[in-house]
């Protein structure tokens, strides 16, 4: 039988320490070349969704062999570039029916080839981010850090705090982000979900001027944090490319990405162009610097590269661009615990497998 999960479901099923740990292993797996993982590719067309928006079809895969899976992550979006006050956010609108998104994982197992499960990419999307980067912070930030101020009030900063406290013992968090309803309901809800005070503050100065480490949790295609904001010691955290001003990644100390790929493949129609290449943002900022040359996280998780030397050093880590082995490992963890429980719904393998040769 082949299982379809919820996200309702993979909510209950993935803790982040759960996701964190099997993220962990798999890491060690990929950095040793016994596990594989496929570079994101994005497919972009016109759209007749809205006039100022394109479609994605976004695809990206892994292996891993010691868990005996693989999986597929499939997104088809409709993408919109909103100016939100002095920045560009890439925003993806939620065209299909009853206003919803559409992401979907397909998790096979490696020994047989079969389809064992299928579910939405929502919930197991914002904790595969925030457990890579809470990964970072186990890895790379002082191990007295108490203190963390966070640029960016929406998911990914939800699940950005949940990781960063499940690897240190955070006392106190402060978050800005430019709308105050926004930071101030956000603040609320995490003070309940971690049980420490969140406080919601006025300027970007106020979150990070003087706390042990910085995390850039936003959908923005500009920089939100700069060179001039650098500090000895603290530990500095972005879960995507354009955030982090390129100066301020060449200034730290020591910096690892999680990929050594650049930015994902993209093939569009003819004569078109995303608007954040236009405007030479988005994946063009910090074109300049040689991802390829750079530790990963992987190797750094395996021993292969050495992390913080000293309280002093400056340590950054960039999730510059999701890997679909991600959701080989989270989903194993899904399916597991969904089998031990009964969770989901039975549907005959046969109906997505077949006997004539493909």
């Amino acid at each position: 039988m082949t299982l379809i999960l919820s996200n309702a479901d993979v909510e209950q099923l993935l803790t982040m320490e759960d996701c964190i740990a099997v993220l962990e292993e798999a890491y060690t797996e990929l950095a040793h070349e016994r596990g594989v993982s496929r570079t994101r590719s994005d497919s972009i067309t016109p759209t007749t969704a809205q006039d100022d928006a394109l479609y994605s079809l976004k695809s990206m895969d892994g292996v891993i062999p010691k868990l005996g899976v693989g999986a597929v992550r499939i997104n088809s979006d409709i993408i919109t570039w909103p100016k939100v006050g002095n920045n560009v956010r890439r925003v993806k609108v939620p065209a299909a029916p009853n206003k919803r998104y559409t992401g979907l994982v397909l998790l096979f197992s490696s020994d047989t080839g079969e389809p064992l499960a299928i579910m939405p990419d929502g919930i197991m999307q914002h904790i595969r981010v925030g457990a890579a980067n809470g990964l970072g912070v186990k890895y790379l930030a002082r191990e007295n850090c108490s203190t963390i101020g966070i640029l960016g009030s929406g998911f990914q900063a939800e699940t950005q705090l949940t990781a960063a406290c499940a690897v240190r013992d955070i006392k106190s968090i402060k978050c800005f982000s430019p709308t105050k309803s926004n930071r101030e309901a956000f603040c609320e809800k995490m003070t309940d979900i971690l049980g420490i005070p969140v406080t919601p503050v006025d300027t970007t100065e106020d979150a990070i001027g003087d706390v042990d480490i910085i995390m850039c949790a936003s959908n923005t295609v500009d920089p939100i944090f700069f060179e001039q904001w650098l500090r000895p010691g603290i530990h500095l955290s972005s879960i995507k490319r354009p955030e982090v001003e390129p100066s301020a990644i060449l200034k730290c100390d020591r910096v690892f990405v999680h990929t050594h790929d650049g930015k994902p493949i993209h093939t569009l129609t003819k004569d078109l162009q995303l608007p954040e290449a236009q405007e030479n943002k988005g994946w063009n900022i910090a074109a300049g610097i040689d991802f390829g040359a750079l530790p990963t996280l992987p190797q750094l998780i395996a021993g292969m590269k050495e992390g913080r030397q000293s309280d002093s050093e400056i340590t950054c880590f960039l999730n510059n661009l999701g890997l679909g082995y991600q959701f080989a490992a989270a989903g194993s963890v899904v399916y597991k615990r969904a089998m031990e429980k009964g969770m989901g719904h039975n549907l005959p393998t046969d109906w997505f497998t077949e006997d004539v040769h493909p």
